[in-house]
């Protein structure tokens, strides 16, 4: 099964970004971080994929932006996730 890319974008010692890594891990979905903390070309990225985001985690699951940690707790309550990891 081809499974959609997920891109997580971090920063050092954040607590949000640990909570939705934990989440994605929790699934067994295999996801790619990216520490922006330093800032970067990767942040740069973010802020092009998602214009009015600045903070971290930003959550990508194919193309679609799912938003921070929040919001991707509010999809796993709401039984959505599963199927948006799946593609």
């Amino acid at each position: 099964m081809n499974h959609p890319p997920i891109d997580v974008y971090t920063k050092f010692a954040c607590p949000y970004c640990v909570r939705a890594k934990r989440l994605l891990s929790g699934k067994g979905a295999e996801f790619n971080e990216y520490d922006i903390t330093m800032g970067g070309p990767k942040r740069e990225e973010m802020i092009r994929r998602a214009p009015h985001a600045r903070t971290v985690p930003q959550v990508f699951i194919g193309d679609t932006h799912v938003g921070g940690s929040d919001e991707l707790a509010a999809l796993e309550a709401s039984g959505k996730l599963d199927a948006m990891l799946a593609g």
